[in-house]
């Protein structure tokens, strides 16, 4: 067969039609965003677009401790039981993760209300700070619940469905809100609004789940899981999960304590529009996760090498050019939300730079937790977390938004490095492009 029939064959392949149409919705839900950043760049205050990217940097990690690893496991539960033709039996593991999920967020809420406010506003440096954290916990719930559900549909198979929450209808209801709060100069709720979005989104989703679990293929229950076994699989995926949204949130919360909230305004742009380059990533492992963990647990091992071979090559098709266009006209695309936000340009180049590794060595944090690696993926992920947390300390200080891009940066290329090498020392599985 010659390269063009291999070429031809690829791009015709379900895998790179179904992430293409994954990768749609991600792009719709990207310019949405990007049309949200400008509007609230140039229509709210740096000082409160800071508040917010602060709350929102709050939210990833105190939510990803109210998960608890659950949004991740429901994929590999899917998987194992799909393998094992008992599809039936996720319906009883769903409802027992909401459970463990608002026990988790009423944990979270106490916490909260026994740590005294001064030793939080002393923490950031800020006299807001814990004003802001206490609209962060009392929506917490709101916030695991429907993450949960976006990963739950996706277990079920409603890939499509699932993006689209995960993309277009996160963002819909917080700028329609904005939109108003702007109009009628309400500037000081928009943060209630940011979190009050998430009750639509929760109700609605759940609202599917049930009717769809109504349906045929989820009436069979062959095996009945104990809260015990769903959190003992989940909870080392929810560590891996918070030292991950930590390495990401950590660079925001430490230029909040060590400088202002206008300049994390300016920062967050700059790593808001880094991460548009990891959609291709984020879309391929969308659809493969299920079929890493069906594989796998198939001892398909051909198949599954297969997949991510053609997977690492999709990532980088897709993710290269959008690295390359970001970064050329990253002067003027930064200057589209107002002109001080031109000085995150160097800080915005460092963080494309390391998003490009991170495309190198494509699925590879997928492809541990759904193959039962989950506590190795955790020990790289905590060491890479200790790395990013200690040089944004020493160097946010000293060099403001460019230490901070690249801590960050390092810490990603860092525990991406191993994770990929003990992948392929262990199973002889290349996650990375070859």
């Amino acid at each position: 067969m010659n390269i063009n029939a291999i070429v031809a064959k690829f791009f015709k392949s379900d895998l790179m039609g179904r992430s293409l149409k994954v990768l749609a919705i991600k792009v719709t839900g990207v310019l949405l965003l990007f049309l949200l950043s400008l509007f609230l760049t140039n229509y709210y205050s740096p000082k409160t677009v800071g508040q917010y990217d602060f709350v929102r940097s709050i939210l990833m990690i105190i939510g990803g401790l109210s998960i608890l690893g659950t949004n991740q496991s429901i994929i590999y539960y899917s998987g194992h039981f799909k393998s094992q033709n008992t599809l039936g039996s996720l319906k009883n593991v769903y409802f027992k993760m909401l459970a463990i999920i608002v026990l988790a967020s009423c944990v979270m809420l106490f916490l909260k209300l026994i740590i005294p406010d001064k030793i939080i506003n002393n923490l950031f440096s800020k006299d807001e700070a814990s004003y802001l954290i206490d609209k962060v916990v009392y929506s917490i719930a709101l916030y695991a619940i429907t993450f949960l559900n976006i990963d739950m549909l996706r277990a079920m198979g409603k890939t499509i469905l699932s993006e689209l929450f995960r993309n277009i209808f996160r963002y819909t209801p917080f700028f329609i809100l904005a939109i108003y709060l702007a109009y009628t100069s309400s500037e000081v709720y928009l943060i209630d609004a940011y979190l009050l979005s998430f009750s639509c989104l929760a109700i609605t989703s759940f609202i599917i789940i049930y009717l769809n679990i109504k349906k045929t293929e989820f009436q069979t229950q062959t095996s009945v899981l104990t809260y015990k076994h769903i959190f003992l699989k989940s909870y080392p995926m929810a560590i891996s999960a918070l030292s991950y949204f930590l390495m990401q949130s950590v660079d925001i919360l430490l230029l909040a304590k060590y400088s202002t909230f206008e300049e994390v305004a300016y920062y967050a742009v700059a790593v808001k529009l880094a991460t548009i380059t990891s959609l291709a990533l984020l879309s391929v492992n969308i659809i493969i996760a299920p079929k890493i963990a069906e594989m796998y647990s198939n001892k398909d091992y051909n198949a599954l090498k297969t997949l991510l071979k053609n997977s690492n090559r999709l990532i980088l098709a897709l993710s290269f050019p959008a690295i390359a266009f970001i970064a050329i006209l990253s002067e003027w695309i930064l200057g589209l939300f107002g002109n001080k936000y031109v000085l995150a340009q160097i800080p915005l180049l460092i963080i494309l730079f390391g998003q490009l590794f991170n495309s190198l060595c494509g699925p590879v944090g997928i492809y541990m937790n759904m193959t039962g690696k989950q506590n190795k993926l955790q020990r790289m992920l905590i060491f890479g977390l200790i790395i990013n947390v200690v040089l944004n300390i020493i160097f946010i200080p000293k060099y403001g938004m460019i230490g901070a891009a690249s801590s960050t940066a390092f810490s990603m290329i860092l525990w991406k490095s191993m994770a990929a090498i003990i992948s392929y020392k262990n199973d002889k599985v290349k996650t990375f492009i070859s």
